[in-house]
């Protein structure tokens, strides 16, 4: 008898139903890991699988290296920093993302964001429930988008559904940075496209982050950058939080340099109310906080499982594996897989 396929799933804190049924029906043996798990444990662990999914662990060279088996890595979601895509290329095994599945909702969960730090709503309810009636007085003085102009830090798909939204949907004017995407596509999508980061920040109301986090891009949001905002401006960031500094956000917000933030991503996850380094954080009626659910909706989910289970059964046949992003860490590799772009 044939020996069963052994697949290991990261970040099981993350419900993933359908992906874990669907693994199970092609015939692999599952197995989940917490987030935190330790590299030598699922070294261990993955020594004889056949496929690792993950999402938030890191997957290091001595992980990959340990994986006699593997076949395939599939991260269920879009960022791929994590991952040691030298090792893996080194030892011919494809590394794959789902790009697509969460464009548009996580565009409206940094416009939900930005609507919320405008119309101080968060502070409102918290009010609220505390004093069960408000009147109108200057802690609650919010402000119009109509009108404002929006910075985007990233044009890609998720940066060019927020400009659709901000521009078309609320009459903002939309500046955009992103040295990656060209002006008549800028254009195209109603961005007035910068190409000094720092020149175009003074002019924004509101500035949000929807960039991919490589070597050029950690920190692209530093102190200089904060120091360029308006101290009226608000930041949103639904990208990944080492694109920002922040240890200088940080000290920006609560100092006032600007007024307020939105976070849903953290250079450290989980966030932690204790020895974080943004802790301070949660002490400030100025700033937002989401846990990373800007993606999680059932609709964002369905299309996850859809994609990922796609991509785990070509893995599984020996096909070459679709890659769908535009990502060069991706579509540079030549074994095993097949790109759309």
């Amino acid at each position: 008898m044939a020996e069963k396929l052994k697949a290991i799933r990261t970040d099981k804190e993350l419900e993933c139903p359908q992906i874990d049924d669907g693994l199970r029906a092609m015939g692999y043996d599952l197995h989940l890991l917490p987030d935190n798990v330790s590299e030598e444990e699922l070294a261990a662990k993955v020594a004889d699988a056949d496929l690792l999914l993950m999402c938030y662990t890191p997957i290091t060279a001595r992980i990959i290296n340990a994986a006699t088996r593997l076949k395939g890595i599939v991260k269920y979601g879009v960022g791929i920093d994590t991952i040691d895509i030298e090792a893996a290329k080194a030892r011919k095994i494809p590394v794959v993302n789902i790009p697509e599945y969460a464009e548009e909702t996580v565009a409206e969960g940094a416009f939900a964001l930005m609507i919320a730090l405008a119309k101080k709503l968060t502070a409102i309810d918290r009010a609220m429930k505390t004093e069960g009636w408000l009147w109108p007085s200057s802690p609650w003085l919010g402000s119009d988008i109509a009108g404002k102009t929006v910075g985007l830090v990233g044009c890609g798909k998720i940066g060019r559904s927020m400009a659709r939204m901000a521009g078309a949907g609320f009459r903002a004017k939309v500046l955009g940075y992103d040295p990656h995407v060209d002006q008549a596509a800028m254009k195209n999508a109603a961005i007035e496209k910068h190409d000094d980061l720092c020149n175009m920040l003074p002019h924004c109301d509101f500035v949000s982050i929807h960039c991919v986090l490589n070597a050029q891009t950690r920190h692209l949001i530093g102190a200089n950058e904060l120091d360029a905002m308006k101290p009226s401006a608000l930041l949103i960031n639904v990208s990944r939080g080492a694109i920002v500094d922040e240890t200088a956000l940080v000290e920006a917000l609560g100092s006032k340099k600007i007024a307020g933030a939105g976070l849903d991503v953290y250079g450290q996850e989980p966030l932690s109310k204790t020895d974080h380094l943004m802790s301070a954080l949660y002490g400030m009626d100025n700033v937002i906080l989401m846990p990373h659910l800007t993606f999680f909706t059932n609709e964002a989910m369905q299309r996850l499982a859809h994609d990922t289970l796609a991509r785990c059964a070509e893995i599984m046949s020996g096909k070459p594996v679709l890659i769908k992003s535009d990502d060069p860490r991706l579509t540079s590799q030549n074994s095993a897989v097949a790109c759309t772009t």
